[in-house]
């Protein structure tokens, strides 16, 4: 089944160009679009996409408050990619911290576009770890939430690697190589960090241990 894309942008151009670029993939399809964050409740609930492709920042409804309701209401939520202009705007870290999945760059190339939506549908990667790492260490470092959480996970020291290597941007198979264990083990060790982080993916975890100061954004 191909992976299904709701494009959000309030300018007709970039919807457009993310549709030509996705749409040139077999395994893409582009389910509809919307041009305000606050069109995205009622079509997510049709359309029911693996992917919105959402603008941080919209007239009506921005990327931030539409993210933050999609997650709040619809169930079984869709991944969130925001599309920015810049890649260190506080309102990108913002997008992450509501539960947004990852960002791309308006000026992105082709294949960075597809490869970015086939990473965030897969769930089994950071996308842009780089990029997260700056923005923690711009804006979110130290939150005192963020460290009583990690406290209170009380992560196994498996699971405290896991998540060190999660940060770093290794995928499932790449952290069972490093650990020399099988990539079905890493899956469970991930799935018991969201679990005791209470964070809905990878991003949310690796964020959180960026902001607690369990691993340094530097």
């Amino acid at each position: 089944m191909p992976v299904t894309v709701l494009l959000v942008d309030d300018e007709p151009l970039v919807r457009a160009g993310l549709r030509a670029v996705l749409e040139a993939q077999p395994d893409i399809e582009v389910a509809g679009e919307a041009a305000d964050g606050a069109a995205v409740i009622p079509l997510v609930r049709r359309l029911r996409p693996d992917v919105v492709a959402m603008d941080v920042r919209m007239p009506l409804m921005d990327g931030i408050e539409a993210t933050r309701a999609v997650l709040r209401t619809v169930p079984d939520p869709p991944k969130i990619l925001v599309v920015t202009t810049f890649e260190d705007d506080e309102f990108v870290y913002e997008a992450l911290r509501a539960g947004a999945d990852g960002f791309l760059l308006k000026r992105a190339r082709p294949a960075e576009i597809v490869h970015a939506v086939r990473l965030v549908a897969a769930g089994d990667s950071l996308l842009f770890p780089a990029s997260v790492r700056r923005l923690a260490a711009r804006y979110g470092a130290g939150a005192r939430p963020a460290r009583a959480a990690l406290e209170r996970a009380r992560l196994t020291e498996r699971e405290a690697e896991v998540l060190r290597q999660m940060a770093r941007g290794l995928s499932n198979a790449e952290i069972a190589a490093r650990l020399v264990v099988s990539a079905e083990t890493v899956k469970s060790h991930v799935s018991a960090v969201l679990a005791k982080l209470g964070a809905r993916d990878r991003t949310q975890a690796v964020i959180a241990a960026y902001e607690s100061g369990f691993v340094e954004p530097g």
